[in-house]
């Protein structure tokens, strides 16, 4: 099993001390976003978790907590872009703060288990193409040493996501805006020997030196474990989604960060209910069991390919 922690909210940010604590206990409980009284309980011993999928925009809460992952393998999708307060007001400065927490990370982890996302990229009066391609250098010349790839996508305009970035006067890119950009893009990158992908992009940037990528990466997995995973492709995400099968531990409605183009949030109003139900010691993620709830042992089993292969 590949554990997601988590594309619902920051859990390396705002609850990490909860997850450290389900790792000892060895279990947790998920509630099922389409049906709310149902809830699994999943199995966190080492023997069938293969690997864990961290993703965050500030992990240092987390950082000091890496020793109780010992038993497990693990990478992290470290979100870093160039906008301000405006767009990301609960994060620190990225100056100041994020860059070092990136390469602090990268030293601990090594870089290959820390993959950085430029992610999403919207264009607005004030974050122009021009914008991005600047902060995009400067930051890809602070991380080169520290990272081996970038992963870029392009915002998708959900109505809450459009509603939470009106004054913003989000653009809508044409496919030869994109392809532009994109290409511009990699050849920054290629500048500073980083590999770069795209997130779930139906559009086509191969002929510009972008690569579909994978988030939950089925290649970086196996390379971490020195083995062979048994699996699929994960169909429970969108069409264009390259990313193997995982099972989802996060929450809507928790993360702090406050990003305005954030599609796990519905309203400020739901986080700030959800968040004063947060208990570190809780097997459940901000929130608690009734007496209406059943609880159910997902079946959860190691892909790990335990047959021996002598031609790869």
């Amino acid at each position: 099993m590949i554990l997601s922690v988590s594309r619902r909210t920051d859990v390396p940010n705002y609850y990490s001390d909860w997850f450290i604590h389900r790792i000892k206990e060895g279990f947790l409980y998920v509630r099922n976003p389409m049906n709310v009284h149902q809830i699994s309980r999943i199995d966190l011993s080492p023997d069938v978790v293969d690997c864990i999928v961290f993703w965050t925009k500030n992990p240092a809460n987390m950082i000091g907590k890496l020793g109780y992952l010992k038993d497990y393998q693990y990478y992290f999708q470290f979100s870093l872009t160039g906008y301000g307060k405006d767009m990301e007001p609960n994060l620190p400065n990225k100056r100041e703060k994020l860059i070092s927490t990136f390469k602090e990370l990268s030293k601990r982890i090594g870089k290959e288990k820390v993959i950085w996302r430029y992610d999403p990229i919207l264009i607005s009066k004030r974050y122009t193409m021009a914008y991005h391609l600047k902060a995009f250098e400067e930051i890809a010349n602070s991380l080169s040493d520290h990272t081996d790839k970038v992963i870029i996508s392009f915002v998708d305009l959900y109505a809450k996501t459009m509603r939470n970035t009106r004054k913003f006067e989000i653009k809508q890119l044409s496919n030869d805006e994109m392809v532009h950009l994109g290409a511009q893009m990699a050849q920054i990158a290629s500048k500073y020997n980083l590999i770069i992908e795209s997130c779930a992009e139906q559009i086509d940037l191969q002929k510009v030196g972008i690569q579909h990528g994978s988030c939950i990466d089925q290649k970086l997995i196996e390379k971490i474990l020195g083995c062979k995973l048994i699996g699929e492709k994960d169909r429970n995400q969108r069409k264009a989604c390259g990313c193997f099968e995982s099972v989802e531990v996060g929450a809507y409605n928790t993360c702090l960060n406050g990003c305005k183009y954030c599609y796990a949030n519905f309203s400020d109003e739901k986080v700030k209910a959800n968040v004063k139900l947060y208990y570190p010691d809780s097997p459940l993620l901000c929130g608690n069991v009734t007496s209406d709830d059943k609880i159910t042992d997902r079946k959860v089993k190691s892909l790990k390919d335990g047959q021996i292969r002598f031609f790869g």
